[in-house]
């Protein structure tokens, strides 16, 4: 007897950040396929893990301690903008063409908005050491 289970729901959580990397995650995996085969494999494999990084950082945070969650909030802060410096060199080198880089980045703007007040909640929440 073959067992039927429904569909899997989305799990982003119920972070709005991790929403918004999680789509901007979608976006950018289906642009990768447009990317040159000699950037593919380089560029593209870097942006991709970055991505990646980015998303796990973020969802770590959102379900880790207190003691901890400012630390691993910076962490994701830099792997963004590290993100971002590689998308730049992408668009450019050509790889990524103007509006392809402007879907890719608008939404990462806003995480790192989103990710610099999350930031600064923290900080004046937590007591300096």
């Amino acid at each position: 007897m073959l067992l039927m289970l429904p569909p899997p729901q989305e799990f982003t959580g119920d972070i709005p950040i991790v929403q918004k990397v999680a789509h901007a995650y979608k976006v950018w995996h289906s642009q990768l396929q447009h990317f040159p085969r000699l950037s593919r494999y380089t560029l593209g494999a870097k942006i991709d893990t970055l991505y990646c990084e980015t998303l796990e950082l973020i969802l770590l945070a959102g379900y880790s301690s207190r003691q901890t969650k400012l630390v691993v909030v910076e962490r994701a802060s830099t792997k963004l903008d590290a993100l971002k410096f590689f998308l730049q060199t992408a668009w450019e080198m050509k790889v990524i063409d103007t509006k392809r880089y402007g879907q890719l980045t608008s939404p990462l703007i806003e995480v790192g908005k989103m990710l610099g007040g999350w930031r600064k909640q923290l900080q004046s929440k937590t007591p300096p050491t």
